[in-house]
């Protein structure tokens, strides 16, 4: 391999770093990525388990710290500041205004919009290396397949032993830019599907607040 390598012309090793570039980012993003959105679904079905067996905003509001890595914390602490800020303007004598709701519901919609990006973040890197990268190697191959041919031409001789170096030369690019690809394929749909699910906790999160929040109303 080294040999191959060592032996190809300037554009196929352009060509491979190129390719090796995506490959070492992607495998970054791949570890972080992984430990990240473990650490955010575990603390999300921690954070939900201790939301209803507390239901009482101020004592939750007091542990998000203990489940910083999780979506839903921040989707908590945007609903509940909007809910502070709503009673100490109408005061704590006072029911609180029919808008209330909708105030919530929408600063709890935008930080679920932050928290989506975020979630997203770097999964373009990983969707381009897997759509990119085997084109980039098949270039390779058919400039380093060009060479070889212009190779034959100058030297007038068409044997095996001529044409099969460059031929494995160029191939190289080809198996590089698969090597660089399938793995941010297969990377990036499981961490697209974690995304799916945490979106969806965010969500009915979203909802139970605001079910819990409309039952403290009533019973007040």
């Amino acid at each position: 391999m080294i040999e191959l390598l060592s032996n190809a012309g300037p554009v196929v090793k352009l060509v491979l770093l190129i390719l090796v570039y995506f490959s070492v980012v992607s495998w970054a993003i791949i570890f972080y990525k992984w430990k990240s959105l473990r650490q955010a679904l575990r603390q999300s079905s921690v954070f939900q388990e201790f939301f209803w067996q507390n239901r009482r905003f101020d004592q939750v509001a007091q542990e998000l710290k203990q489940y910083s890595d999780s979506p839903l914390t921040n989707v908590f602490r945007s609903g509940y500041q909007e809910l502070v800020r709503s009673q100490h303007a109408q005061g704590e004598e006072h029911a609180l205004p029919s808008n209330v709701a909708t105030n919530i519901n929408r600063a709890m919609e935008r930080s679920c919009g932050t928290e989506t990006e975020r979630l997203e973040k770097h999964l373009t890197f990983l969707a381009t290396t897997g759509s990119a990268t085997p084109f980039i190697g098949l270039f390779g191959t058919v400039w380093g397949i060009m060479s070889s041919f212009h190779g034959i031409g100058q030297s007038g001789s068409a044997s095996l032993a001529v044409v099969a170096p460059g031929i494995s030369e160029a191939l190289v690019a080809t198996a590089m830019g698969l090597m660089a690809a399938i793995p941010a394929v297969v990377a990036y749909n499981h961490f697209l599907n974690k995304v799916n699910i945490l979106l969806g906790q965010m969500d009915s999160f979203r909802q139970d607040f605001l079910n819990v929040l409309e039952n403290m109303q009533r019973r007040s």
